[in-house]
């Protein structure tokens, strides 16, 4: 209850106005390889927007290569228990409006063009990912 008040003084104070429309932005970094860690940031990610968060995936290193349209065979491949691949589930994230970047260094790197990417994946621009990051209402999380 203290929290909430002091929370609701603070927001009187700097002229704003806190409120049940106010959403997280989650922004997710996902840079390891391991097909059961990019599958669990995805089912996070997922719970956060179905939670009421805005969603915000950034895929560097091994991670990027979830964004290709010929991805490895560990990004497509159903997962136990509910069958889903980190690809898979990915792109239902995308469905929900979230946005999916590789990092600005990634494409040049693979040695592949931006028509390498499924559709709707773009390089992320490094000042805006770091408006996302310093955002007050942000929320990182990163595997």
């Amino acid at each position: 209850m203290k929290r909430s008040l002091l929370g609701l003084f603070t927001a009187l104070a700097l002229g704003t106005t806190a409120t049940a429309q106010d959403k997280p932005d989650l922004v997710t970094i996902l840079t390891s390889d391991e097909s059961q860690t990019q599958l669990m940031s995805m089912v996070l990610t997922m719970q956060s927007i179905q939670q009421g968060a805005n969603a915000y995936v950034l895929l560097c290193g091994p991670a990027g290569d979830l964004a290709l349209k010929d991805a490895p065979d560990a990004a497509t491949a159903p997962q136990k228990p509910k069958g889903m691949s980190p690809q898979g589930l990915m792109q239902k994230i995308m469905g929900t409006g979230a946005t999916v970047e590789v990092c600005a260094i990634y494409l040049p790197n693979k040695r592949v063009k931006p028509d390498a990417l499924l559709d709707g994946v773009t390089a992320a621009q490094p000042p805006e990912m770091a408006a996302r990051l310093l955002a007050p209402n942000a929320r990182i999380m990163s595997f």
